[in-house]
C-alpha cells in the first residue's frame, strides 16, 4: 500500500529485455533506500513493483507483458522520470489516501492551463471506470493522490488543480496534452461497488430459494 505522496523523481537507467517482458533499472534520485530490502515493494508512477536487485542509488524491477500493455511503463525509454514512492509503514503519516499500487486504466491529458499559479488539468478516463470517478473525491495519476475538481458528465474527463509544489516534486509539469497517465481510483468505490454486487446476488438466490412447488401453483405456473 502507499500514500501518494510522491518521494522522489527517479529516472530509468535501463531497460533489459527478458523474453518478451522487461526488467527495468531505475535510478532513485534523492529517495532514501538504506531501509529497502529485496522484496519490497516501490511504486514507479503509481505501478507497484517489487525490488529484485538493489544499490545505494538505484533498484531494479520485472515488468511482465500485461503490467507492461495496462500501463504507461510500456512507453518508458532510457532517461525517462518517473514517480516514485515506498511502501507505507506503520508509522508512515498518510497525508494523501490509501493507495493500492493497482492501475485501472490509461487516462489521457486533454488540456492543460494556468489557474493562477497552478495549472489546471483535464484528463480523459476510460469509460469503464469514469462511474468511480466523484467530484471532490480521491484519485491517483502516476501515483499522485490528487482531488478532482469536476467531472465532465457529457464526457468520461475531469479536472484537477495541480499547486507549484506538486508541479517541482513530480513529473506533473512535463504533461502536454495527449501525455498517458495511469489511473487508480478510490479504493472506496471499488469495494462499495463490490458490496452492492454481493448483496444483489444474495437477494437473488434467497428469491430463488423462496420459489416453491406451492407458490408456483399459486401463481397459476402449474396445475
Amino acid at each position: 500500500m502507499f500514500t501518494g505522496i510522491i518521494q522522489s523523481i527517479g529516472s530509468i537507467t535501463e531497460l533489459q529485455p527478458k523474453g518478451g517482458d522487461i526488467a527495468l533499472v531505475v535510478n532513485t534520485g534523492k529517495l532514501v533506500m538504506c531501509d529497502v530490502e529485496l522484496g519490497d515493494s516501490i511504486a514507479v508512477n503509481g505501478v507497484c513493483l517489487t525490488a529484485i536487485a538493489l544499490s545505494d542509488q538505484s533498484f531494479t524491477a520485472d515488468v511482465s507483458i500485461e503490467t507492461l500493455s495496462l500501463t504507461s511503463l510500456g512507453g518508458l525509454s532510457k532517461g525517462s522520470r518517473v514517480n516514485l514512492e515506498k511502501a507505507l509503514t506503520l508509522q508512515t503519516r498518510l497525508g494523501g489516501h490509501m493507495v493500492s499500487g493497482h492501475v485501472d486504466g490509461l487516462g489521457t491529458v486533454e488540456s492543460r492551463h494556468n489557474d493562477g499559479r497552478s495549472e489546471r488539468f483535464v484528463i480523459n478516463a476510460p469509460s469503464d471506470i469514469a462511474k468511480y470517478i466523484a467530484e471532490k473525491g480521491s484519485i491517483t495519476i502516476d501515483g499522485v493522490s490528487l482531488t478532482v475538481n469536476k467531472i465532465n458528465l457529457s464526457s468520461a474527463s475531469f479536472e484537477i488543480n495541480i499547486v507549484p509544489h506538486t508541479l517541482k516534486e513530480t513529473i506533473m509539469d512535463s504533461y502536454q496534452a495527449g501525455t498517458k497517465v495511469n489511473l487508480e481510483v478510490d479504493l472506496i468505490a471499488r469495494y462499495l461497488e463490490r458490496l452492492l454486487q454481493g448483496e444483489a446476488l444474495a437477494g437473488s438466490e434467497i428469491a430463488a430459494n423462496n420459489i416453491t412447488e406451492s407458490f408456483l401453483a399459486e401463481n397459476g405456473f402449474t396445475k
